[in-house]
């Protein structure tokens, strides 16, 4: 009952602050590139659920998902700018004398792509940039794919705790280094750009934010629902007991490794899912996306928010992320000392990162503590005694939190 009150709260905050938005964006009062801003963070409190749900609620503590939410972006990001790119070169080959072959269409395509590495065909990778709907099932699929390769593997060695996590930014930093290289097909340090033009749609940036911000908002309202859903039904309760005492767990009978595995398989395609939504917005991509720093933000905007809290997520990332937009974007004045002057453009993660240590030292429960306190649902502090006659309702009373 609690967590279906917790779903109708959230649902209805959410669809007031986007008919806010929406209309202070159709009347001027909400800039376009605020509205870019908040359709960003949303795609962010999406990946911060997933990220919950993985290290929260299951105790896998990922420091690669970033990469995932990457890859989602290039996936939709290959199809926008080839499907673009044809725009214009179709329009370019029309004021010739004879039509344009396809192969001149192709090669045109190619040479404008991939001119700025030195290049004048399509990779084989590319094989299906053409297709947006085979382009959306890769989002799906090799994410979901690599994700499920790399569990796997390490699910089956049972690699747990820190080893996992140091596994994890592995993988991330060596997917990173291989985008970097020019001949990786996807345009090296250039990355993709110009996503942010859709390919034949006439209306302005301001329409086009507008839909981005939409479908974010949906996305995260779907999102959260779901995952509010499975973590308080029967495999909600499995994962938390496999973060709480794995081998308990694997000596009932579960199969631990597949749950580990469904967790981060699911995890790692909603997080690519978030990235398809994110990158069209940001107009860029390329490998710096990936490095392992973006995987430790995504972990600390879960911990400041609030671990093991879905709503905790969404909080911790829409504030972390809203502020940092502020911070960096030379919005926050100056601060002179005399001896020196404090510029938050370079100082904001130093505050970040002192925000995790005294939240992780003095708050573990996050903002979201704040909120169960006003609403009084803090857990008792029973000091080891059940809450009931039966050991059952303690674990009953435990799974509603």
């Amino acid at each position: 009952m609690r967590n279906q009150k917790s779903r109708l709260i959230f649902v209805l905050v959410l669809a007031l602050f986007t008919i806010l938005v929406t209309i202070g964006a159709q009347n001027g009062l909400v800039s376009t590139s605020f509205v870019k801003t908040l359709g960003k963070t949303l795609c962010l409190c999406i990946a911060a659920l997933a990220m919950d749900l993985i290290w929260g609620y299951a105790g896998i503590l990922s420091l690669g998902h970033m990469a995932f939410f990457a890859l989602g972006g290039y996936m939709i990001g290959m199809w926008l700018m080839y499907a673009r790119t044809e725009e214009i070169v179709v329009a370019s080959l029309a004021n010739a004398g004879l039509p344009a072959t396809p192969e001149e269409i192709s090669q045109g395509i190619a040479s404008q792509i991939f001119g700025v590495v030195g290049a004048s065909d399509l990779p084989m990778i590319w094989g299906f940039a053409h297709s947006l709907p085979l382009q959306l099932m890769l989002v799906v699929l090799l994410p979901g794919l690599l994700a499920l390769a790399f569990g796997w593997l390490a699910f089956r060695a049972r690699v747990t705790g820190v080893y996992l996590s140091i596994l994890t930014q592995a993988m991330t930093l060596a997917l990173a280094l291989y985008l970097f290289q020019n001949d990786s097909g996807l345009r090296g340090n250039n990355g993709l750009s110009g996503l942010q033009n859709l390919p034949g749609v006439t209306a302005g940036q301001q329409e086009v934010s507008l839909w981005f911000f939409w479908a974010a908002a949906a996305a995260l309202c779907i999102t959260y629902i779901g995952l509010s859903a499975i973590v308080s039904g029967k495999f909600g309760s499995v994962i938390r007991a496999i973060r709480d005492d794995e081998a308990r767990v694997r000596f009932l009978g579960y199969s631990v490794e597949a749950y580990k595995l469904f967790v981060f398989t699911l995890t790692s395609v909603i997080v690519a899912l978030a990235g398809a939504l994110y990158y069209p917005q940001a107009g860029i991509i390329n490998p710096a996306e990936l490095a392992p720093i973006a995987s430790i933000y995504l972990a600390v905007w879960v911990a400041i928010g609030g671990r093991g809290k879905l709503y905790g997520a969404v909080i911790g990332a829409a504030v972390v992320s809203l502020l940092s937009s502020w911070f960096t974007g030379g919005r926050a004045p100056s601060i002179p000392l005399g001896f020196a002057t404090i510029d938050w453009v370079n100082w904001w993660q130093v505050l970040l990162g002192l925000s995790f240590v005294c939240v992780t030292l003095f708050a573990p429960k996050g903002i979201s503590g704040i909120f169960d306190w006003v609403a009084g649902a803090a857990s008792p502090d029973r000091k080891g005694a059940p809450l009931g006659r039966d050991d059952g309702s303690l674990q009953e009373q435990e799974a509603l939190k």
